[in-house]
């Protein structure tokens, strides 16, 4: 373990410039750049709004800003789990030339994807104002929402980039996979009918629903469900360490299948 965070420390660097690279390269066609993080989820919720709030009859003051943060949260884990399962082919010429910890690749593009949903958040400064949202002692639970978030997506984009190596349409039904947890984690719709349907368990198994939730909470004014956080914390640490000791098992044959 000690080699691991010698070894983690002396890339450092490495890695701060590879998450420095996802960035750039994510907005470089962009005139916006980096403030399209804070139009697009803004423009989308605005749509959102108008269509799920007249399907559903959502009027709810607050309504906003419940869509606002399942949307962020969602698009972060997506984005993030899509960029790292793609990491290792993306990076496909500089590991075949020279030595590099070949996990820097996927952390680094969930690194950047964090970074960006964190910058993201600004947006929720002017939802706040509009629905009247006073914050409350409640918001310091999106600190564990947050660890739990990263450390979720890092367990799962650490088995797709493993799997992906090998299996390229991995890439592609995971693409499926991640529109059916958008539909299972209440992003656009409130939860109680379903809940107390026979269906409850489509919300209740799904760890993304209950970390969006833990977001919610912490800027509606919630109280934090210990036994969310507990659901949530055995599936993100679990698929982390599943995700750590299969990547450093089949990371040896990458160079094989590239």
């Amino acid at each position: 373990m000690k080699n691991y965070i010698k070894g983690f420390y002396n890339y450092s660097f490495l890695l701060s410039e590879l998450v420095k690279k996802g960035i750039r390269l994510k907005y470089r066609r962009s005139y916006l750049g980096i403030l399209w993080s804070l139009i697009e989820p803004l423009l989308t919720t605005c749509v959102w709004v108008i269509v799920f709030g007249t399907l559903f009859g959502n009027h709810g003051r607050d309504f906003p800003m419940y869509l606002i943060v399942g949307r962020l949260t969602y698009s972060f884990f997506s984005g993030a789990t899509k960029a790292a399962s793609n990491s290792i082919h993306a990076n496909a010429s500089m590991i075949k030339k020279i030595y590099v910890p070949k996990y820097l690749y996927p952390l680094s593009a969930i690194l950047y994807n964090f970074i960006i949903y964190l910058i993201s958040m600004i947006v929720l400064l002017p939802v706040t104002i509009y629905c009247r949202v006073m914050p409350t002692w409640h918001i310091i639970q999106v600190i564990p929402a947050l660890i739990l978030l990263l450390v979720m997506s890092t367990g799962f984009g650490m088995i797709l980039a493993t799997l992906n190596v090998f299996f390229r349409d991995v890439e592609y039904l995971w693409n499926v996979a991640l529109l059916l947890i958008m539909y299972m984690s209440a992003i656009f719709y409130y939860p109680e009918k379903l809940l107390k349907s026979g269906y409850a368990w489509i919300l209740n198994y799904n760890p993304l629903y209950h970390v969006i939730n833990l977001c919610r909470g912490a800027f509606l004014g919630y109280s934090i469900d210990m036994q969310s956080v507990l659901y949530t914390a055995i599936w993100a640490f679990g698929s982390l360490v599943i995700g750590l000791i299969f990547f450093k098992k089949k990371q040896d044959d990458f160079i094989l299948y590239m």
